[in-house]
């Protein structure tokens, strides 16, 4: 999607801080990924980065990655098998077009957080979190 400022401030603690809150609730793990050249294609860029930082390796295939790439004015969220077979495409649409509103609006903290709590909300009713739980992935914005 294409809606945002090449380079958009981004308080990388807030956006931390909602992925360890999001991921209390539930066994899913979450990551925001943010590119600082450009795309040609966002879906294809957050796959490649999926793989790369292990998220297919999760005991239950339930990761969010939340990729931006400012550059391109462009971005995307994927998940990973389990979770995109519970919740389905409409999900991801509207997990997309909240954060989009915000973004057009400059609002790319507030962006990111609201589709962090979208994506938890729906982990957290498909995947609760487990007594014996541990964080699989480190919780960052990473910067690639």
């Amino acid at each position: 999607m294409s809606v945002f400022s090449s380079s958009p401030k981004i308080d990388h603690a807030t956006v931390v801080a909602a992925i360890a809150a999001a991921e209390q609730r539930t066994s899913g793990e979450i990551r925001v990924v943010v590119a600082k050249d450009k795309v040609a294609d966002p879906v294809v860029a957050a796959k490649a980065h999926f793989e790369r930082l292990g998220m297919t390796a999760t005991i239950e295939r339930n990761g969010v990655l939340i990729y931006l790439a400012p550059a391109s004015r462009a971005f995307a969220v994927i998940g990973d098998t389990a979770i995109h077979e519970k919740c389905g495409e409409s999900f991801w649409k509207l997990t997309a077009a909240a954060m989009e509103l915000r973004f057009k609006q400059g609002e790319f903290t507030d962006g990111l957080v609201l589709g962090i709590e979208k994506a938890a909300a729906v982990l957290a009713e498909n995947f609760p979190r487990q007594p014996d739980d541990r964080d699989e992935l480190p919780n960052t914005v990473e910067e690639a």
